[in-house]
């Protein structure tokens, strides 16, 4: 039994109209899904991600219209990295993200930069044997185009304490306790933990809301949900997210996790030569569909060029 890596990673934007011009235009993802928020229907919850909503590739956001820019801080995930596949690549996006006036840098051979909420972001050309994992957007080749997680960097103020629920949950530690590495047999993630700013942290536009690891099914699920508890922590059950089965917990840093299994998928309620077009909704909300479509924002979707 072990993790394949990062299953996603959710975020939460003010600016749902924002959001979709940077992830799906500027950085070439595709919007796989358009729905809302469960436990806040009125809001929306973006996916972005390759092609076919492949974990590992899945980006997502809640929607908090008007909320404060977050602060990054103690017991917060703060920077996503992702996968390219060459130097050049990371040439391609450094002149992408110019013409788009977004605020980046190169440290060494990782390109950082923020999207315009203030979320990170680092490129690093790929080492692992990953399959890459690709959107098709026009206007991005395929050999610069983002390739899937690397992993993500975190604040963590006590590495060690992490220790027992990483290893429980079949981390690899690396040199010291700030790295670790979930790695199954197709896909790797990271975690490195640093040492937060004195800034109190706060939720809020451009922050990491939670990270979720890749397990297999709901089998796998109630093994790994008994192994965090065996570590002492206090995992949620097992929770129906109509795309995959999710539990929860906090770690000892403060930073949510969650374990998303990748047996269900996007195309359940549409068809993967659509997915992202129209409004899906869970269920339990399909009632209030004719309510919700005069209300949420209208988004432009550079797929098909039109809002919707």
């Amino acid at each position: 039994m072990a993790l394949e890596g990062l299953h996603h990673i959710t975020a939460i934007t003010a600016d749902a109209p924002g959001n979709v011009d940077f992830y799906a235009r500027v950085l070439g993802l595709r919007m796989i899904k358009k729905t809302v928020n469960f436990d806040a229907p009125d809001v929306y919850h973006l996916y972005f991600a390759d092609e076919t909503g492949t974990p590992g590739s899945v980006l997502t956001f809640f929607e908090f219209p008007g909320a404060a820019r977050g602060c990054h801080g103690a017991g917060m995930a703060y920077r996503i990295e992702w996968r390219v596949g060459t130097p050049a690549a990371l040439e391609f996006w450094a002149r992408r993200l110019e013409a788009e006036g977004a605020v980046h840098a190169f440290a060494g051979d990782t390109l950082r930069f923020d999207d315009s909420e203030g979320l990170e972001h680092a490129l690093v050309v790929a080492t692992a044997g990953d399959p890459p994992l690709r959107a098709e957007a026009p206007d991005v080749p395929a050999e610069h185009a983002l390739q899937g997680f690397r992993g993500v960097r975190a604040y963590g103020a006590d590495p060690a304490r992490m220790a027992p629920v990483l290893e429980a949950l079949g981390l690899r530690r690396g040199d010291d306790d700030r790295r670790w590495e979930a790695a199954g047999g197709e896909r790797s993630g990271h975690l490195h933990l640093d040492p937060p700013p004195a800034e109190r942290p706060a939720q809020g536009a451009g922050s990491i809301h939670h990270i979720a690891w890749s397990a297999a099914d709901d089998a796998e699920l109630d093994a790994l949900r008994a192994a965090v508890a065996a570590a002492g922590l206090d995992p949620t059950p097992i929770i129906d997210r109509q795309y995959f089965h999710s539990v929860y917990f906090r770690t000892a840093s403060g930073v949510l996790f969650e374990l998303a299994t990748r047996d269900i998928g996007f195309a359940i309620d549409e068809p993967v030569q659509s997915l992202g077009a129209a409004l899906t909704l869970p269920p339990q909300h399909e009632h209030r569909r004719a309510q919700l479509e005069r209300t949420l924002t209208p988004l432009l979707n550079p797929r098909t060029a039109a809002p919707g």
